[in-house]
């Protein structure tokens, strides 16, 4: 099923996951153990992020160093499929820009569609690890938009190869990303709000958010996206944060506030179960709080502490 009829069809809030692929040499157990506790929540999507490759230096036996790229999270389609037979619910992968041809994604599409994958999250992805900016890949796409308009012509039998005629059409439904608090390389919410319009009106059909930590952000982004024309339904993105080194983590990395008051309770907790303890209360409320809202889907970021998810799942419904 597509996300957008899940979201249609929700009579009550829904939730959905997002999990990394292990790393490699490690077991597909590692994602079943994760997941397991979270089948009695009956979640009806759980999303799959893709991983570009890296680029290290080995040392050779002549005592040399050569450049070698290594993908150390594979197995995105792989996990995908493993979900939907394990679980039977809806897989979502991600696909990137980053790293990968135009041909490439067209292949991992073509796959997803045989393994009756419906829905993929078409993202741009980060530079490198080696690089300040992102830098695309040269047979591949600059910008998310240019992704979208990929899976979009291949739904409508366009394949790379122009002799192909009379492609069969794809059926994939495609959502984008989301900044409540701007994409940091936006010098503005309106110009990161026209560019994800772009990619609506390309036919993208929703929107998955950034984690936030202060529900004003999402309420004000809805609104803002609604004075700027885009209509698509916004999920959104929560994450628990469960300890006082994520208050300078978690903003380094996604470009997020963390809220004044859940910073000053966690410096002001005597220990690592205080700052769990604080975390789970404040992601309940901000469930709640979204709840009462009206909102048909609670998307939650698993990476870290799931059982504080579990713990707020409880409480919840």
């Amino acid at each position: 099923m597509k996300v957008t009829e899940h979201l249609l069809q929700a009579k009550k809030p829904i939730i959905s996951l997002e999990i990394l692929p292990p790393a490699k040499g490690k077991s597909i157990e590692n994602i079943f153990s994760l997941l397991d506790p979270f089948r009695e929540f009956h979640p009806a999507f759980i999303n799959v992020t893709y991983h570009r490759a890296e680029q290290v230096f080995k040392r050779r036996g002549d005592g040399n160093f050569e450049r070698v790229e290594i993908r150390k999270r594979p197995g995105t389609v792989g996990i995908c499929a493993a979900i939907m037979n394990r679980y039977g619910i809806d897989a979502v992968p991600h696909l990137i820009c980053g790293g990968f041809s135009r041909e490439e994604t067209e292949n991992a599409l073509i796959d997803l569609h045989y393994l009756g994958v419906k829905n993929v999250l078409a993202l741009r992805g980060d530079a490198a690890g080696n690089e300040k900016f992102f830098v695309p890949h040269p047979h591949g796409h600059h910008y998310a938009n240019e992704l979208v308009d990929q899976i979009l012509s291949l739904n409508e039998g366009h394949y790379l190869e122009e002799e192909i005629m009379d492609g069969f059409k794809t059926d994939f439904c495609v959502g984008v990303a989301g900044y409540p608090e701007k994409h940091f390389e936006s010098p503005n919410l309106d110009t990161d709000l026209f560019y994800t319009k772009q990619k609506i009106d390309r036919g993208a059909s929703y929107i998955t958010t950034q984690m936030f930590f202060d529900n004003r952000h999402y309420y004000a982004y809805v609104q803002a996206c609604r004075d700027f024309g885009i209509q698509a339904p916004v999920i959104p993105g929560l994450k628990p944060i469960t300890g006082k080194k994520q208050l300078t983590i978690i903003p380094s990395i996604f470009n997020v506030d963390i809220p004044l008051e859940l910073s000053r309770e966690l410096l002001a907790a005597k220990s690592e179960a205080a700052c769990e303890q604080i975390g789970t209360e404040w992601l309940l409320a901000q469930c709640k709080d979204l709840i009462s809202s009206g909102v048909p889907v609670l998307h939650f970021y698993t990476l870290g502490k799931p059982h504080v998810v579990i713990n707020v799942l409880k409480e919840l419904f």
